[in-house]
């Protein structure tokens, strides 16, 4: 399975009334997503599926992706923030039948979830708002890239 990770893009700040589940992305957030969802079109990435954490900001993310071609999110609450690794693999294991699948989820939930995957050392791995991150998922997952939402510009053409 080819496991695509898409960190929510840029959404308000914290500290709103409602808490973190209703931060919704900023104007910035939403040419971000189209990047990435663009960049996944033009890649022939387009996934089977996509997973996305209820918070509004991941939601919203994956909505977009949608418009951009790939299929409508199913929402999973464990994708919400405070995810943990052995959860994540132990939850994608009921999609074992796609082949491609894009996560929309948090911080520190998808370092931590790539770190443990490729073995690296905590606190090692940083994604960044709206980085795209491919590993491919069998007996020894590999990283085939990653890719910071910041250089889909010129690839985009947005």
């Amino acid at each position: 399975m080819n496991l695509i990770l898409v960190r929510h893009a840029t959404a308000q700040a914290h500290g709103l009334p409602g808490g973190d589940f209703v931060r919704t992305l900023v104007d910035k957030g939403h040419l971000q997503a189209h990047r990435v969802g663009r960049f996944l079109k033009q890649q022939n990435l387009i996934p089977d599926l996509v997973l996305s954490s209820p918070l509004s900001r991941a939601k919203e993310t994956a909505e977009i992706l949608h418009q951009e071609g790939c299929p409508s999110p199913t929402i999973e609450q464990w994708l919400s923030s405070g995810m943990r690794p052995e959860q994540a693999l132990s939850e994608l294991q009921t999609y074992s039948k796609f082949e491609r699948i894009v996560m929309v989820g948090h911080e520190p939930d998808f370092s931590s979830l790539v770190e443990h995957l490729l073995g690296a050392a905590p606190y090692t791995i940083r994604v960044k708002k709206c980085s795209i991150i491919s590993i491919e998922l069998d007996r020894h997952p590999t990283l085939n890239f990653s890719i910071p939402c910041r250089f889909l510009k010129n690839l985009t053409n947005k």
